[in-house]
């Protein structure tokens, strides 16, 4: 793959990972520069890339890992808890909603699955790679998860 593929490439699945990284760190000022240094960091290390299939799913493998570098910088500045996500305005109706308090209240290893399935729009099988998992273990855990969900928000209504 050369620079001009990758430019064309990323550039299709930008708002993806834009949406994916807003998720997860709450910010959109923290989500695009978590998205610009995967970008960044994609390109340097293009030529590790083996499987050009699989471009998207290693892309989102890198912002992945930095947005929880983001979250880790974070717990060492505010270590009380204070590096919660802030409640502002996003661009879909998650905020909005009680979903968005019982999905950070997940594990992470939960979480990420809930973010990529369900509002970052990754098929099983991309999930599953971008997280490094089997498909298998990414259905467990998403079960898993949408049950933990579902009795939090039967609390929550009730």
């Amino acid at each position: 793959m050369d620079r001009n593929e990758f430019a064309v490439r990323t550039q299709s699945v930008r708002q993806r990972l834009y949406r994916t990284a807003y998720l997860y760190l709450g910010s959109e000022a923290d989500a695009m520069e978590a998205v610009d240094e995967a970008v960044y960091q994609a390109l340097r290390s293009l030529k590790k890339l083996r499987e050009p299939a699989f471009f998207e799913t290693w892309l989102t493998r890198i912002l992945l890992n930095e947005c929880h570098r983001e979250l880790r910088r974070r717990k060492r500045f505010h270590p009380d808890g204070a590096a919660a996500l802030p409640e502002c305005a996003g661009p879909d109706d998650y905020d909005a909603l009680p979903l968005r308090e019982a999905v950070r209240c997940l594990p992470e290893e939960l979480r990420a699955v809930v973010i990529l399935r369900y509002f970052g729009g990754y098929t099983q099988a991309e999930a599953a790679r971008a997280l490094d998992i089997p498909q298998g273990t990414l259905a467990t855990r998403q079960r898993r998860a949408l049950q933990l969900l579902r009795l939090e928000l039967d609390e929550e209504v009730t």
